[in-house]
């Protein structure tokens, strides 16, 4: 005969208050939000307080959603939206930074017995090929035989940086790079890695080569697969206070393909004189001198004892340079963009206290006022940025208001496209519908921008969350399934 179990009465009524609470767990302050995000938000134990959100239609007198909107919120690189917009709207997307080139000496039959000086303005898109292009202008104009030094002038921007590991210990990784105003190929180079079977060995190989840089490779060859995330390449940088010598060693997979990765090994000044060297030397040039950094050279001397201008080149437009900030989420072409209004507001040298007041005077000359907003670097590359949700979402509403809006939202990701969206959404209904800003830090994952709904209507779309793991898939997932209830509308 079959058993039978009664279960007391105290612990029936138990398990149900346990139900009864697992049911109710979702913050009440969560109602306005979309169903489906409310129960990823439950399911991953987000805190009440760890969300923001406001979702705007574009030309509505209210949102359609507003959560946690007006509380702070470390809002990772979608505070790049802030730097992009108000360097539009104060700069003009036709702004251009120059860089100066002069002669300290005479100049005769190719040969300058005397110094070349350059003058950087903060370019954050002086790349190795546009570099390039200016020394090859300088020896279409005669110039051969530099006999005395490189002098970068970078003083138009304040020197106020520490060591590029403070941040999170990677003082090598390219997004940790310090702005310089004679900024050279983002500081950055791009070692490459490929196996080399018939020695045994791996070839390593980096691009531009600094010529004050030394690669000593200590990779062995292993037989089998590779090894995943940097394929088990370990990098050191030593030589003393030059630490001019960069340490490749690891075990590196027989079976990888070409593998590359970009790092930053030197400082401003002196990668940008390796660079400069390098590039010189190939086009048939010699430079006899070494290094000097002058900052605010240019312009202190009397008005008969200044050097000659030489030469000099302009960045591409500011509309074209924000592109690069917001698709691919440059820190330090951002930084610099931010600095450039506390030059150009105030005067050089510029800094970040300056640059962060410029941002605030152009933020309440357009009627925003954000009270709760904390800049730092610009970028979002920082533990003390904060902005509020609908912060956010107000400065979205009036750039589409802009005169400049066309170039402002063109300059964000295009969701399953390209930027950092290309990999998300693809294949979806929202693939080309969405412009965002995304961003990201350990504990913070943000996303921020426009979306074109299946009705036709636009809407302002911003969502912070800052909580433990939020950088992590279920944060992703719970901004998917908000963008795509939005697209719905």
């Amino acid at each position: 005969m079959a058993r039978r179990f009664l279960w007391p009465a105290a612990l029936c009524c138990a398990l149900l208050t346990v139900v009864a609470t697992r049911a109710s767990a979702e913050p009440a302050a969560w109602s306005p939000l979309p169903e489906r995000l409310r129960q990823i938000l439950t399911a991953h134990d987000a805190p009440a307080d760890g969300v923001g959100v406001y979702v705007h239609a574009v030309g509505a007198p209210a949102p359609l959603v507003s959560v946690n909107a007006a509380a702070p919120f470390n809002p990772a690189s979608t505070i790049k939206l802030l730097t992009t917009w108000v360097g539009l709207e104060e700069l003009g997307p036709a702004w251009r930074w120059p860089t100066e080139v002069y002669i300290r000496g005479d100049l005769q039959r190719g040969v300058l017995d005397g110094d070349l000086i350059i003058k950087g303005y903060g370019d954050p898109y002086l790349t190795t090929e546009r570099l390039w292009l200016l020394l090859r202008e300088l020896r279409l104009r005669g110039l051969r035989t530099i006999q005395g030094d490189l002098v970068i002038d970078n003083g138009y921007f304040a020197d106020e940086y520490g060591d590029p590991a403070d941040f999170d210990g990677d003082g090598l990784r390219a997004y940790n790079v310090f702005p310089d105003a004679f900024l050279v190929n983002f500081q950055a180079l791009r070692l490459f890695f490929e196996p080399d079977p018939a020695r045994n060995g791996v070839r390593v190989f980096a691009d531009p080569m600094p010529a004050n840089l030394s690669v000593e490779n200590r990779l062995q060859l292993r037989s089998g697969r590779c090894g995943g995330f940097r394929n088990g390449v370990a990098l050191n940088l030593e030589g003393g206070a030059a630490r001019d010598r960069l340490i490749v060693s690891g075990r590196y997979g027989g079976n990888c393909e070409l593998y590359s990765m970009t790092r930053s090994v030197l400082t401003g000044p002196t990668f940008a004189y390796g660079v400069f060297r390098s590039l010189w030397e190939e086009l048939g040039g010699e430079l006899q001198g070494n290094l000097r950094v002058a900052p605010g050279l240019i312009g202190a001397d009397s008005a008969d004892t200044q050097p000659a201008l030489f030469a000099r080149v302009e960045s591409p437009a500011l509309a074209e340079v924000i592109a690069s900030i917001n698709k691919y989420s440059n820190n330090v072409m951002s930084r610099h963009l931010f600095l450039t209004l506390a030059a150009e507001t105030f005067e050089p040298p510029a800094t970040l206290a300056k640059a962060r007041r410029a941002a605030v005077l152009a933020l309440q000359r357009r009627g925003l006022d954000f009270p709760e907003l904390r800049l730092d670097n610009g970028a979002g590359l920082s533990r003390n940025t904060r902005i509020a949700a609908q912060s956010l979402g107000g400065l979205l509403l009036t750039a589409s208001e802009s005169p400049w809006m066309p170039e402002f939202v063109s300059s964000l990701s295009l969701a399953g496209l390209d930027g950092t969206l290309r990999k998300r959404f693809r294949g979806d209904a929202t693939t080309g519908r969405m412009h965002l800003k995304t961003g990201r830090l350990q504990d913070v994952f943000a996303t921020a921008g426009y979306v074109h709904a299946r009705s036709g209507r636009d809407y302002v779309v911003v969502i912070l969350q800052n909580y433990p793991d939020a950088d992590r898939g279920p944060g992703e997932e719970a901004q998917a399934a908000l963008l795509r209830w939005v697209y719905e509308q």
